[in-house]
């Protein structure tokens, strides 16, 4: 009977319960309007195992999965990233890398660009943000060539690094993702306003 009677009141409140949650995602989404809006462009890189005579496909494919591991990392480090702003051909903007400590610059340039491995297939994505789409395909296409270009000197010769897909940017942009945060803030607010008034009838 107490359950029935709870669901009731809920249902009562519901339209409470549903301005409560609006009001949550409009304040989420005011919240992520104050951080820089970010365009990204991805790039995918294939990395190629050097075949050997004996080896089975799906060896060479989980060797190239361990190497793409590694060169996620290593996108990471202050070496990779030097390499990529001389890349020849590109002029980036490096100003957000600039008189800052190198901390900051390595924490940065980290947010700056980001890899995944696809597993199963060999391939590396590669993600460059910045609040100019130009930019920001600057940036990918300047990664991935450096992959491509100087890859060698972090995986070893018996590996080539092949730039299978241009960068290609966002239509809209992707950081923070207004669309996401103000659905987990309206969802966040609906959640709070039940857990209240379930507390406050117990």
């Amino acid at each position: 009977m107490l359950h029935h009677s709870l669901l009731y009141s809920l249902i009562r409140r519901s339209k409470i319960i549903l301005l409560v949650g609006l009001v949550a995602g409009i304040l989420s989404l005011l919240a992520s309007l104050l951080f820089p809006l970010e365009y990204r462009a991805d790039a995918q890189v294939l990395i190629i195992p050097q075949s050997r005579y004996g080896v089975d496909p799906y060896t060479v494919v989980k060797s190239a999965e361990r190497v793409g591991e590694n060169i996620v990392a290593i996108m990471k480090t202050d070496d990779f990233y030097q390499k990529v702003i001389i890349q020849s051909g590109l002029t980036l903007d490096t100003s957000r890398f600039a008189d800052v400590s190198e901390r900051v610059k390595r924490k940065r340039w980290q947010m700056a660009v980001k890899a995944s491995v696809v597993y199963g297939t060999g391939i590396v994505n590669i993600s460059a943000y910045h609040a100019q789409p130009d930019e920001a395909k600057a940036l990918s296409a300047a990664a991935a060539g450096t992959l491509a270009a100087k890859g060698w000197e972090y995986v070893g010769g018996d590996v080539t690094i092949k730039v299978v897909n241009p960068p290609v940017v966002t239509r809209w942009p992707a950081r923070p993702n207004l669309a996401v945060n103000a659905l987990a803030g309206f969802v966040a607010g609906v959640i709070g306003a039940v857990v209240f008034l379930i507390a406050k009838n117990d």
